[in-house]
């Protein structure tokens, strides 16, 4: 797939709902941009039929719900099936995400949350069962994120001279 070029208005969409996707609204980019509700929500539609933009998440306080063994799995796949063994490890109750490597050994991250120590036994035999190998298991303290750098930053500076 060609890479997609993004304008000045998709960074700025994009940025936008990478902040808080849930509650942002068309109305509110497109005003504060400066174009149209309808303008925004075309854009959008477009980012979403070209791949760039998939889904919205909702990140879950997993602690507050009873889940307080939030872990990462760090796993050897075989190169050729590598792919498909991270798939497959989205089916193992109790993981909620799974990064493929290109490179080093640990080429599958296995992000999964439990209950006690009984449910992290129980997901490494599940993924071991996969075909994986289990190198590592850490447990997260905490995890932050936020929208992409690039995506905002020159267009505080056009918003504001637009605004003048």
């Amino acid at each position: 797939m060609p890479n997609r070029e993004l304008d000045e208005l998709d960074r700025y969409i994009i940025y936008r709902l990478q902040q808080d996707a849930r509650s942002t609204s068309a109305a509110e980019i497109a005003e504060d941009y400066g174009v149209s509700p309808s303008t925004v929500r075309n854009r959008i539609g477009r980012l979403e039929a070209d791949g760039v933009v998939q889904g919205a998440h909702v990140d879950v306080d997993y602690e507050l719900v009873g889940y307080q063994l939030f872990t990462i799995i760090f796993c050897t796949a075989p190169i050729p099936e590598r792919e498909e063994l991270a798939r497959e490890a989205l089916e193992v109750p109790g993981v909620v995400s799974v990064r493929e490597l290109m490179t080093g050994e640990e080429n599958l991250h296995v992000i999964a949350v439990g209950r006690d120590s009984d449910d992290l036994s129980r997901l490494g035999r599940d993924l071991s069962k996969l075909g994986l190998e289990i190198v590592e298991e850490e447990l997260v303290h905490n995890e932050y994120s936020c929208p992409f750098y690039w995506f905002g930053q020159d267009d505080e500076t056009e918003l504001e001279s637009r605004e003048s």
